[in-house]
């Protein structure tokens, strides 16, 4: 087995001295997977990926990736080692679509650089593959939810710029999402499930927080369960996302069905 690339040993963190959010987290992340965070609201789904990103410091543990400790890398390093999908993002200004997916050129670009016509071109590439090309010119306030959403995993695509199936020499390895389902309809949660797998296959690894088993179940390899009060699990799907792990973790009665191949969630 390969080294992971991203490790959490013994991780704890809280917004107040007295209040932990997460506790003792433990899990390693080998590379060319997708792993999903499951818990309930609060649990510190994106407490957890704001704490990857290097935005708030542990009480105590540490975080590796590929080995490397977190706090070893500046910003921009991390800016060629991970790509993020937040939930939402203000906007102060009135970016056109195309304007803000060419942010995520900005740490492939020298200091005060400008993006080139090959940078464009990728941002173009990226709003196509998520559906919203003939978005480009749009200003960002005028977006629906699903848009904005879709906007912001262009913005990670062009990114990681991935092109004919393969990946840059210094294209980011591992993408944060952080409820990459929010707003989306049916169509597109089917497109980004596509991606996501898509960009696995190139050598992405993939780690998101979810609100939806039926989405862990359909594109995750690895799960890590999230509950106030207990000891996160983390581990293979099949092994960890079970009717009774469900049903503790959300206080309601879970089974889980098998159709056309695929398991699927009930719950009452």
């Amino acid at each position: 087995m390969s080294d992971p690339i991203l490790s959490i040993r013994h991780l704890s963190f809280g917004y107040h001295s007295d209040q932990p959010v997460l506790q003792d987290v433990n899990f390693a992340l080998q590379p060319g997977r997708i792993a999903v965070i499951l818990g309930a609201n609060g649990a510190g789904k994106t407490t957890l990926l704001a704490l990857l990103l290097g935005w708030l410091t542990a009480w105590s543990g540490e975080i590796a990736l590929q080995g490397t400790p977190l706090r070893q890398f500046s910003a921009r390093e991390r800016g060629h080692r991970m790509a993020l999908v937040p939930q939402s993002e203000h906007t102060p200004f009135d970016y056109t679509v195309l304007e803000y997916v060419l942010m995520g050129r900005a740490p492939h670009l020298p200091p005060l650089g400008m993006p080139t016509a090959v940078d464009i071109e990728i941002a173009h590439h990226a709003l196509e593959q998520v559906g919203i090309g003939v978005l480009a010119r749009r200003p960002v306030p005028q977006l629906s939810g699903g848009e904005r959403q879709l906007m912001l995993l262009a913005r990670a695509l062009a990114q990681i710029s991935p092109t004919n199936g393969q990946l840059p020499d210094n294209a980011p390895r591992l993408l944060l999402l952080d409820e990459p389902t929010a707003h989306l309809d049916l169509h597109n949660k089917a497109r980004l499930i596509d991606i996501m797998r898509r960009l696995r296959d190139m050598g992405v690894t993939l780690l998101m927080t979810n609100h939806e088993p039926d989405v862990a179940l359909a594109v995750a390899d690895d799960a890590l369960l999230m509950a106030a009060g207990a000891a996160p699990q983390f581990g293979p799907v099949g092994q960890v996302l079970t009717a009774d792990a469900l049903s503790r973790l959300y206080q309601l009665p879970i089974r889980l069905i098998e159709v056309d191949g695929r398991k699927r969630v009930l719950w009452t």
